[in-house]
């Protein structure tokens, strides 16, 4: 049933912002880890019990238990993971309390394991392009207990064809028809976000500095006003708004049209974690304003959320399906959420 057409808030629209005017870096925090718990400080000991499928490390326990089976004091974790790197020097940054060690393929480069208050640390490191396995093993003495890790490139390495599968959240799209091998630059910006599909917000995947030349393998124009393009950066693809795309000595049109993961994933399942609206909001075809319409949502009305974009390690826009069946995108900060996150695929 279609609900009488409302004024969106214009507060909305700071949710959706596609050029980064300073130079900034971005924090990634890693997809599908597997957290594996242990009632002893130090990890030595039987493990109690394990979880798969988390994406990112960022919890604060207080003073109760991370889950069920385990202390609410003296328990240890070890979180692991399988991440695809750009070639760069990178900024490994954690905050905790009480203790962590963080290892990068197999190989120890923080040990901070000794009990104390909240501290944060810093390590940085040189990798290739490619998968990276990643350790981060964190442990609570007493009392209140957190963990954040997260992950900044701040020197990217030479740019070239990726040797691995694209290191994007969600799953890549073939390129359809045959990709025109021609550079593409950033003008007007210094930085340009690179994100998961062709709308204002889609998780972001990457930056696309002013200044580098950057190949371009096709266009899609789903979000109305504004192309956007595929492009290479690294080993990472993605999608950057053509507004501020300089194309080298070709005509733009003459490129490919291809489809985003977000024409893939509306037949998505119910993973039983629920949303409750905070207002009357728009449910948009995609998720960016500037995107169809499908229904509006009333204030306190619950949906089953089912994805989710996310922007500097914050979300962004949910994917959910109403009581009725409809299937849409409606912006993340007004809504409460019932269940886990992290069981919820990032797109």
């Amino acid at each position: 049933m279609k609900r009488p057409a409302l004024i969106l808030l214009a507060a909305f629209a700071a949710f959706a912002v596609t050029v980064l005017a300073p130079l900034v870096a971005y924090a990634e925090f890693g997809t599908n880890w597997t957290a594996t718990y242990f009632n002893c400080y130090d990890l030595n000991c039987a493990s109690v019990t394990s979880q798969a499928g988390i994406n990112g490390i960022n919890y604060n326990y207080g003073t109760g238990s991370p889950v069920t089976g385990v202390n609410p004091d003296n328990f240890s974790i070890r979180f692991e993971s399988v991440q695809q790197f750009q070639a760069g020097t990178y900024e490994f940054v954690v905050s905790y309390d009480d203790g962590v060690r963080i290892f990068i393929d197999n190989v120890q480069v923080l040990d901070r394991f000794t009990p104390g208050g909240l501290r944060t640390d810093r390590v940085q490191q040189t990798l290739t392009a490619g998968p990276h396995t990643l350790k981060v093993e964190f442990a609570d003495l007493a009392q209140e207990a957190q963990i954040q890790f997260q992950y900044f490139l701040i020197t990217a390495g030479a740019l070239g064809t990726p040797t691995t599968s694209p290191g994007v959240i969600g799953t890549p799209i073939p390129v359809v028809g045959t990709p025109v091998s021609v550079g593409v630059s950033v003008t007007g910006v210094r930085g340009l976000a690179v994100r998961t599909g062709p709308y204002l917000g889609a998780s972001q995947v990457t930056t696309a500095m002013a200044g580098t030349t950057y190949l371009v393998l096709a266009r899609n124009r789903s979000e109305g006003t504004v192309t956007w393009y595929y492009i290479e950066v690294g080993i990472r693809r993605g999608w950057a708004s053509g507004r501020y795309l300089t194309f080298a000595g070709i005509d733009p049109n003459a490129l490919p049209t291809q489809e985003s993961v977000f024409d893939t994933v509306d037949g998505a399942p119910d993973i039983g974690v629920t949303g409750i609206t905070r207002s009357v909001m728009n449910l948009r075809v995609r998720p960016s304003e500037r995107t169809d319409l499908l229904d509006q949502l009333a204030w306190g009305e619950e949906v089953s959320i089912i994805g989710r974009t996310v922007q500097g390690g914050f979300n962004r826009w949910y994917q959910v399906r109403t009581s009725e069946g409809l299937v849409g995108w409606i912006v993340a900060p007004f809504v409460t959420v019932r269940g886990s996150l992290n069981s919820v695929p990032i797109r």
